[in-house]
């Protein structure tokens, strides 16, 4: 019996020995993942729907998307259509009255720039658009200006054909973007854009300029340039997930 003990007891104390001697790793590797969804994500400018209610001179309406390709690489794009009537007085004398109508479409693309935590969903983007607007022009009612008023020295001469409409009236431009979203609860996101376009194409009615095109907003004499805006409040689609490693730790620097 102390014979079977004694070998059970050396048994014992080897596989101690060999255990203490292997090195313990203090730090182990974090295995841990997270799920990130790649979807389709959809929803509206809430600016375009709030200033349809207060401004009675002006209907819009937007569609914002995007699809995520990679981890920080989007497809978007903006479908929308808008109304505007606007006037231009010289020193309180009506110049003209004029509405605008039409759709524009934008597509591009969005790269996410922001870094987010590990299990966060945020973006800071940029990117670019190529924008295409079809629309008409009403031209409601206008004032001639008069080098020569000795018959009508207070006012000016009014035009004689009111409510004439152009047609056919088409623009595309290159849109530079810069926005953010953030997820306010799972799947919602509330975001905003501000827009840069140069006008590249412009085709217009010589008796009437295109002063303002949906999507592209005012233009300006002499300038190509346009600036825009949005706020957005969307929804993901999720269609799949993957998977995205949390970071290593850096390393700690060596003590002397």
């Amino acid at each position: 019996m102390l014979k079977y003990f004694i070998s059970l007891l050396c048994l014992v104390t080897f596989f101690c020995g060999r255990s203490q001697s292997e090195p313990v790793d203090l730090q182990p590797k974090d295995t841990v993942e997270y799920k990130q969804e790649y979807g389709l994500r959809v929803g509206v400018d809430l600016n375009r729907l709030v200033f349809s209610f207060i401004d009675e001179d002006y209907t819009g309406f937007e569609l914002v998307g995007d699809y995520r390709l990679t981890q920080s690489l989007y497809l978007a794009a903006e479908l929308g259509n808008e109304e505007k009537s606007q006037t231009e007085n010289l020193s309180n004398t009506l110049l003209y009255d004029f509405t605008t109508s039409g759709s524009y479409i934008k597509l591009g693309v969005e790269v996410n720039t922001y870094e987010n935590w590990f299990g966060m969903n945020n973006s800071i983007t940029i990117g670019g658009r190529y924008a295409f607007a079809s629309f008409s022009q009403t031209l409601n009612e206008y004032n001639i200006f008069e080098t020569n008023r000795f018959f009508n020295p207070d006012e000016f001469l009014a035009g004689a054909q009111t409510g004439e409409e152009f047609s056919g009236l088409s623009a595309s431009w290159l849109e530079f973007v810069a926005g953010n979203k953030a997820e306010l609860f799972a799947n919602i996101y509330i975001g905003m854009s501000a827009r840069l376009g140069f006008l590249v194409t412009n085709t217009e009615e010589e008796r009437f300029p295109n002063l303002w095109i949906p999507g592209f907003n005012k233009v300006t004499d002499g300038s190509n340039f346009g600036v825009s805006y949005n706020y957005t409040i969307s929804y993901l689609i999720p269609f799949y997930k993957k998977s995205k490693k949390k970071k290593d730790a850096l390393p700690e620097p060596e003590q002397n």
